[in-house]
């Protein structure tokens, strides 16, 4: 896994241990995973906008925001970025098609 996503995914389990009054993530999991999904859902808007817009600045800070808070919601969930790599892994070699049948 990534070094970067590595740390982030400790310090948002670390998160999970801190105020909700000191720390943005410790207010999303107190909130529950209605916000954190509320949160993507904003990212995910965000994101395609920016990409409408062509400004490649601005598709990277928006998807960061929209990665940001999926790690988040992995956290959320007890799952972490290396689970997600594996299944990327998994998935190599097979066509998205192919890889959509089996999921049936």
């Amino acid at each position: 896994m990534s070094e970067v996503l590595q740390q982030l995914a400790q310090i948002l389990e670390q998160r999970k241990l801190e105020s909700a009054e000191k720390s943005y993530v410790a207010s999303l999991y107190a909130k529950g995973l209605d916000t954190i999904l509320k949160k993507i859902g904003e990212e995910a808007t965000e994101t395609v906008i920016a990409a409408k817009g062509g400004d490649k600045k601005q598709i990277i800070y928006e998807m960061a925001d929209l990665w940001f808070h999926c790690l988040v919601l992995l956290a959320n969930e007890g799952l972490e970025p290396d689970d997600i790599l594996q299944e990327l892994q998994r998935r190599f070699g097979l066509s998205g098609l192919e890889e959509k049948a089996q999921r049936k």
